[in-house]
């Protein structure tokens, strides 16, 4: 990871509680448009920071994996889904799946994936800030800010954001 991206991942963590009360605020009163502003503040972040600089995602999260994830990628490895499933899948008792370690090891030293083109679900949403309804999320928003630099980009943004529209909002009253 850069030095850039490592010192605004340190920052996330120290602004950790301070985000935890934003988001929470977030949920309860969602703005109007939060979603498209979401995806607008995304693609802006997302053509500055290059997910191959970091692949911090892919080096301490195991993502949930669905049916549908263990088929196609078993498929794409030539594997049987219940081979694929005893080799890479970790199985909780209410048949919750992920993968079964961190880093993920399909993760190359590149930061490139050996499976990208039938990576699970989980990993193709990453980091879930274009999803609708996005204020459901803080829980885990407020975790991948500590893990992608570029959430927490995105977060400071959006605070940013709705802040000026509160200042403008308040001017006009």
């Amino acid at each position: 990871m850069n030095e850039e991206l490592q010192r605004i991942q340190e920052q996330a963590i120290e602004l950790k509680k301070e985000n935890k009360k934003f988001l929470d605020r977030l949920n309860q009163r969602p703005p109007k448009h939060l979603d498209v502003k979401m995806k607008e503040l995304h693609e802006e972040t997302f053509k500055k920071i290059d997910c191959l600089t970091c692949g911090n995602c892919c080096k301490t999260t195991v993502p949930i994996i669905t049916d549908k994830d263990s088929e196609r990628i078993a498929k794409h490895l030539k594997m049987k889904i219940y081979d694929f499933e005893t080799k890479y899948v970790h199985i909780e008792g209410d048949n919750l799946k992920s993968f079964k370690m961190a880093p993920c090891e399909f993760l190359m030293d590149d930061n490139y994936c050996m499976i990208y083109d039938v990576r699970p679900k989980a990993c193709l949403e990453y980091p879930h800030t274009t999803r609708n309804k996005f204020h459901q999320l803080s829980r885990i928003t407020l975790e991948n800010t500590v893990v992608c630099p570029a959430t927490s980009v995105i977060i400071e943004k959006l605070k940013d954001h709705l802040d000026k529209t509160q200042k403008k909002s308040n001017r006009r009253k």
